[in-house]
């Protein structure tokens, strides 16, 4: 792990993790970034194993008041803008080419990382160092009804420019922490500490995913070739317990997903995973070995080695 010291504002000291895989590292030339989603933090050993394998040196970040990154007390996951983490994106990439000499980086972002991590790009055009973006079921839109996406707005605007960080109610769903972690329905043993199965949403930091994703939906030229990976299918998830969620999206609306995918760049290709969950690369071993099968033919085709 490498600390990335951002200074502090009033939440306490600000920090991100980079993380790196070690096994292969000095022998390969390019470099994959992983972004997290919301509430989230890299633990996907699995991931830089197959990654590695096939010729990638992996690298993942946990932004700041996430997972490694955040201190003791402060608000998980927050933010008032998105824009705030593009310093840790920045030096994180400065770190891949100059201090580790990497030939190549690929950002790969999930959920939440896959809106903050084109916005970045976006600002950076020309400038950013970065080679490809795959994004991983990537947060373009809310699910839900229009009415539904229209309460988000008023309360993002109303009360998250006013008190940033108060709480705003959530139904008390878990389905797809249930679907991935060992404890319930899912194989994988990741920190609950560092990524508990429900976490708050506060309202300034909806207010900044909106404003976001608002951003994305006007259009950005994002200049690098970009993948966008996402399942067959959504399923909203309820109280009651069901084996399809361990085979379809239950967080996001995967057509948002292509709906808004051209917004992204000129550059885009979407894949489709049959079967996949929200974040593909933690489906069952079938699923995500194709999904990861499949995101390494487009990297080699699109960005080659040195």
């Amino acid at each position: 792990m490498r600390t990335i010291e951002l200074g502090a504002d009033a939440t306490g000291p600000l920090a991100a993790t980079l993380v790196r895989h070690d096994a292969g590292a000095a022998a390969h030339e390019r470099a994959l970034l992983h972004v997290h989603g919301f509430n989230d933090y890299f633990f996907h050993l699995h991931l830089a194993d197959a990654f590695a394998a096939r010729g990638w040196a992996v690298y993942g970040l946990d932004l700041r008041r996430c997972g490694r990154s955040r201190a003791s007390g402060q608000p998980r996951h927050f933010t008032t803008d998105l824009a705030e983490y593009d310093a840790e994106l920045d030096e994180a990439v400065r770190i891949l080419r100059d201090d580790e000499d990497r030939s190549a980086v690929v950002v790969e972002a999930h959920s939440t990382g896959g809106l903050i991590a084109p916005l970045w790009l976006d600002r950076r055009q020309g400038r950013s160092r970065v080679d490809g973006l795959v994004l991983n079921s990537p947060w373009f839109e809310f699910a839900g009804t229009r009415r539904q996406r229209l309460v988000a707005d008023v309360a993002g605007e109303t009360i998250g420019r006013i008190r940033p960080l108060a709480e705003l109610p959530s139904p008390p769903i878990d389905a797809y922490g249930a679907s991935i972690h060992s404890s319930r329905a899912g194989e994988w043993d990741f920190d609950l500490e560092l990524k508990p199965l429900l976490s708050p949403v506060y309202a300034g930091w909806l207010r900044a995913v909106r404003r976001g994703q608002r951003r994305l939906h006007r259009g950005l030229g994002v200049d690098v070739p970009t993948l966008v990976l996402r399942s067959s299918r959504s399923i909203a998830a309820s109280a009651t317990w069901s084996d399809d969620y361990l085979r379809a999206d239950t967080v996001l609306d995967v057509a948002h997903m292509s709906r808004y995918a051209g917004c992204v760049g000129p550059r885009v290709t979407v894949d489709v995973i049959d079967g996949a969950l929200h974040d593909l690369y933690l489906s069952d071993h079938a699923v995500r070995t194709g999904a990861i099968d499949r995101t390494v033919e487009w990297l080699d085709r699109t960005v080659p080695g040195r």
